[in-house]
C-alpha cells in the first residue's frame, strides 16, 4: 500500500465507480429561501437564484460590484490550497492532483475565481465530478459549473434538496457526473441586496443617458399654424441632429423650446453614484477606502499589513471558510486530513526582517532547528535532495 492509498487516495484515476462507493454529496437542507419562493418545488443556478431581482450580468455592469467582486475573487484565487494532517497538524507533502487543479483544462486558480463568484452572487457554487480515483471512488478531478445551468429539484415543502439537473438532465448521486456544492454563509448578493444593486445599475443608465444627450430634453411649441406631420418628423430630426453637432441653436418667432429634464449637474450624478458605491462596499462587506467610496475621510494610520489583515477577517474569511470546509469533508478527503488555504504563508507574510526576528527567537528557544528555519524561508536544508530534481 502506498503513501496514497494510506491517505485514501490513489494515483490512478479513472472515469468510473469502483467497488467501494462514497457519495459525493448528501443533500442538503434549504436554509435561506422561505416556504412558497420557488415554482413547482424548482430552484434555478441555486436554492435561491429563481428569486433574485436582478440578474448577475446586469449586477457585474456596476463597476463598484465589479471591483469588489474582482478583489475578493483575485485575491482568493492568488492564494494555494494545502492539506494537513488533524492528528499532528503537519503538512502533508503527498496531496491529490484535484488540490493543485481541480480542472484538468483551467489553472486552479480560475476554477477557484469563479467558484468564489457564485458563492457571492448566488450564494451557492457547484463542482461536477469529471474523474475519481479507483480505490474509494473519490473525486480526482471537477470542473465548476454555471449556476444557470443547474436546476434544483426540491421536496414538496421546498425545505431540502431532493436532487439535481444539469440542462435539465439529472445528475447521479455519486461518481462521474455527480455534483458536489460549496454554500455560502449568507445569501447570495442577488437576492439580498436586489433593491441596491437595481439602484446602481438605474444610475449607471441613467448617467449614461445623459452623457449621450448633453443637452436636456424638451419640446418644440409651435405658435403658428400647425405643421404637416412629415413637416413636424423632419423639423424634430434636423433638431436632434443638430444638436449632436453643435450646442447652439436657432429658432423663428414660432417655435419655442421648451426644456423637461434636469441637467446632469442639477441631477447629481457624481454624488449619487459615490453614495451607491458606499452603499455597495456595505452590501460586498468590502473596506470603503478600497473603492475609494469613503463618505468621510479617515486619518486613521494603517500600515499594509493590518490592512490585509482586517481585509481577511471581515470580507475573505467567510468565502475561504466555505470552501476550505466543503472540500474537507469526508466524500472528498479522507477523515484524518484537512484542507486550507494558505493564507499566512502568502497574503499575511510578514516582511523579511519581522519573520527574521521571529526564526530567530524560535532557533534560540530550540523550537526548531536550522534546517526547519531554513525550510520556513523556502530555502533548501543542509545534506536534503529534491528527489524530483536531485538536487
Amino acid at each position: 500500500m502506498g503513501i496514497l492509498s494510506a491517505l485514501g487516495f490513489s494515483n490512478k484515476p479513472v472515469e468510473a465507480a469502483s467497488r467501494q462507493t462514497i457519495e459525493a454529496q448528501v443533500n442538503p437542507a434549504v436554509y435561506d429561501a422561505p416556504f412558497g419562493q420557488y415554482w413547482g418545488n424548482y430552484g434555478f443556478g441555486g436554492y435561491n437564484n429563481f428569486a433574485t431581482a436582478i440578474d448577475r450580468q446586469n449586477a457585474i455592469s456596476v463597476p463598484a460590484i465589479a471591483q469588489c467582486r474582482n478583489l475578493i475573487c483575485g485575491t482568493i484565487a492568488g492564494i494555494p490550497l494545502e492539506m494537513y494532517s488533524l492528528r499532528t497538524g503537519e503538512e502533508l507533502a503527498v496531496t491529490p492532483v484535484w488540490l493543485r487543479q481541480p480542472d484538468s483544462r483551467a489553472p486552479r486558480a480560475v476554477s477557484i475565481s469563479w467558484t468564489v463568484d457564485s458563492l457571492i452572487m448566488f450564494g451557492v457554487a457547484y463542482w461536477r465530478v469529471t474523474e475519481v480515483y479507483a480505490d474509494d471512488n473519490r473525486p480526482a478531478r471537477f470542473e465548476w459549473i454555471q449556476n444557470d445551468r443547474v436546476t434544483v429539484k426540491l421536496n414538496k415543502y421546498s425545505s431540502e434538496v431532493d436532487y439535481y439537473m444539469v440542462q435539465g438532465e439529472r445528475v447521479p448521486e455519486s461518481g462521474v457526473g455527480s455534483i458536489i456544492t460549496f454554500q455560502a454563509l449568507d445569501q447570495g448578493i442577488l437576492l439580498r441586496g436586489a433593491r441596491t444593486i437595481k439602484a446602481a445599475a438605474d444610475l449607471e443608465v441613467a448617467a449614461a443617458i445623459a452623457a449621450q444627450t448633453p443637452q436636456p430634453s424638451g419640446y418644440l411649441k409651435n405658435n403658428g399654424a400647425d405643421l404637416p406631420d412629415d413637416v413636424i418628423q423632419g423639423l424634430l430630426a434636423t433638431w436632434k441632429q443638430a444638436r449632436l453637432s453643435k450646442a447652439t441653436a436657432y429658432l423663428t418667432n414660432q417655435l419655442e423650446y421648451t426644456p423637461t429634464q434636469f441637467s446632469p449637474a442639477e441631477m447629481m450624478y457624481n454624488d449619487a453614484i459615490q453614495n451607491m458605491a458606499a452603499q455597495i462596499s456595505r452590501l460586498m462587506n468590502v473596506p470603503a477606502h478600497m473603492l475609494n467610496a469613503e463618505m468621510m475621510k479617515s486619518s486613521t494610520y494603517q500600515n499594509i499589513l493590518d490592512a490585509r489583515k482586517e481585509f481577511m477577517a471581515y470580507t475573505l474569511q467567510p468565502y475561504l471558510t466555505a470552501i476550505e470546509d466543503r472540500l474537507s469533508l469526508d466524500d472528498i478527503c479522507s477523515r484524518d486530513t484537512v484542507v486550507r488555504f494558505a493564507v499566512d504563508e502568502t497574503f499575511l507574510r510578514a516582511n523579511p526582517l519581522d519573520r527574521l526576528a521571529v526564526t530567530e527567537k524560535l532557533l534560540a528557544l530550540g523550537l526548531i532547528d536550522v534546517n526547519q528555519a531554513k525550510a520556513m524561508e523556502d530555502l533548501t536544508p543542509d545534506g536534503d535532495i529534491d528527489e524530483d530534481t536531485n538536487f
